[in-house]
């Protein structure tokens, strides 16, 4: 990352009004109903209305009747934002205490967020809490962020990559790594999906919030790959290390609990690169992919278990943190060999 201080930047330490804040935020998303909205923007002012959880003001810097095309998600105390800026705008303010976000644009020679371009295709930016921002987007660019409470972010953050996050960040950050198509698919795939997440029952928001958490972690706190093979020494701290992860992971199935790859890490006191070189070691499959296999595996547990005339496939599949159905049903059908409808229907 390279970090960029902007001008008076404030070092706000945790107090107890924001603690307070931060609880009523998360109590607030857990009653929320996804939301999605759309737009084409005529006016600056509409423009920064949209996203009232950010203070902010805009200009138009170019001529259009319109300004914008703006897709928004709410998820409570998280929001998904894209926009295609029709005109050249100029974005002003200051994210409020305990938000921070993690955003990108279209790569264009003239853009410009505070005192950083973008003129790098797969640039990413890492905005935290109580920071001024002056940003101008030209016209025909597209931007996107995902907003989030930067307390949760932190720790999960600083599980995965400690030798990335550990410092407290009150900096504008800037990352090159090529991470930019992975938060752009990640933003998709959550604007594409929204009508369908608008009709899940309340009771599922709190692993949606989890999900999306899990999904700009992994993309904020990614790292290079390995390339030499474990020794013996490393093969066996390996091995000690996911018996613990798996032990967790168990425990957690237990308490009817969804275990993330950063509460993992924290359980068992490693990074996420180690715990990737870890589980390359014991099971030649990453933490993630390993993880998804022990939830495929639960809901078949259940799933063989349920009856079929009080209960649904989509109903258990939920409660495994599996919300888009259909690659449910192919990555279920490629592991076991038949239709999670086909197991639920072969109850006894």
């Amino acid at each position: 990352m390279t970090e960029i201080l902007t001008d008076n930047q404030p070092q706000p330490e945790t107090t107890p009004e924001q603690t307070t804040a931060d609880a009523a935020t998360k109590a607030a998303a857990a009653d929320a109903t996804p939301k999605r909205y759309s737009a084409h923007i005529e006016d600056a002012a509409t423009q920064a209305a949209m996203q009232p959880w950010i203070a902010m003001e805009c200009y138009q810097l170019s001529h259009g009747q319109r300004l914008a095309k703006m897709d928004t998600l709410s998820l409570g105390g998280q929001q998904v934002v894209r926009e295609k800026q029709l005109a050249a705008v100029q974005k002003l303010g200051v994210t409020p205490p305990g938000l921070c976000t993690l955003s990108y644009c279209t790569a264009a020679p003239n853009f410009r967020f505070s005192e950083y371009a973008a003129s790098c295709a797969k640039t990413i930016f890492f905005m935290p809490e109580c920071t001024e921002f002056d940003i101008y987007v030209p016209a025909g660019q597209h931007t996107a962020y995902i907003s989030f409470n930067q307390q949760d972010f932190l720790q999960g953050a600083r599980a995965m990559n400690p030798a990335q996050w550990e410092l407290p960040q009150q900096k504008l950050l800037s990352d090159n790594s090529g991470q930019q198509p992975a938060l752009a698919a990640v933003v998709k795939h959550w604007l594409q999906n929204s009508e369908a997440l608008s009709k899940l029952p309340k009771t599922h928001n709190k692993i949606l919030n989890e999900q999306l958490l899990q999904q700009v972690l992994h993309i904020a706190t990614a790292s290079g790959a390995r390339q030499t093979a474990p020794s013996m020494t490393e093969r066996a701290h390996a091995f000690h290390l996911c018996r613990k992860a798996r032990a967790y992971i168990t425990e957690c199935f237990a308490l009817d609990i969804i275990p993330t790859i950063s509460a993992i890490c924290i359980a068992v006191g490693a990074s996420e690169r180690s715990l990737q070189y870890a589980f390359l070691a014991y099971v030649n499959m990453s933490p993630l992919a390993y993880l998804r296999s022990c939830r495929l595996s639960r809901v078949r547990t259940m799933l063989n278990i349920a009856d079929p005339k009080i209960t649904t496939v989509t109903a258990i599949a939920m409660r495994f943190g599996f919300f888009h159905l259909g690659r449910f049903a192919l990555d279920y059908k490629l592991a076991f060999g038949e239709s999670p409808s086909v197991t639920l229907e072969s109850y006894r």
